[in-house]
């Protein structure tokens, strides 16, 4: 067990005839003493204040810790949501991609439809035209011919009746 500055102020010395000075003995002494209690003083401060820094390294050693959680925490999240917006990108593509694919096929049965409706409509047109050729030629036939004339000859009879009476 260290010697305390009590222990060294209480030591006696035997008294021997051709001893020490006894007034600078004490002297001496009296300095060890304070020197000593200046070194357990400030060996007691040191004590404290490393008392104190080891706490406080532990308080920032667990905020060291919890950081590093956290940012473990975050870059999984950011990754998590990185995943996340990739795969609903791809939904989103395949979506468009569908709805495309819908749209042209769509379009495309449209076309066909309107390619037979127009096929149709330029068939009943040649019917047409060609009746309606059929009947000119008919009527032309009718004013070339002589009986046109032969056709209307009632009529002038029934006129000329009508007239004379």
């Amino acid at each position: 067990m260290p010697l305390t500055p009590l222990d060294i102020h209480n030591k006696e010395f035997t008294r021997s005839f051709r001893g020490y000075d006894e007034d600078e003995v004490n002297d001496f002494l009296e300095q060890v003493i304070k020197d000593y209690e200046t070194i357990a003083r400030e060996k007691k401060e040191m004590e404290e204040k490393i008392k104190q820094l080891e706490e406080k390294l532990s308080h920032f050693s667990n905020i060291e810790q919890t950081l590093n959680q956290s940012i473990l925490v975050a870059q999984e999240t950011a990754e998590d949501v990185r995943q996340n917006a990739e795969k609903e990108a791809k939904l989103i593509v395949k979506e468009a991609e569908k709805n495309a694919d819908r749209i042209i096929n769509e379009a495309l049965a449209k076309s066909r439809k309107l390619t037979l409706d127009i096929d149709e409509l330029k068939k009943e047109a040649n019917v047409y035209r060609t009746r309606f050729r059929m009947l000119i030629e008919a009527q032309l036939e009718l004013l070339k011919n002589d009986e046109w004339d032969k056709m209307f000859e009632p009529l002038e009879k029934e006129e000329e009746e009508m007239l004379q009476k």
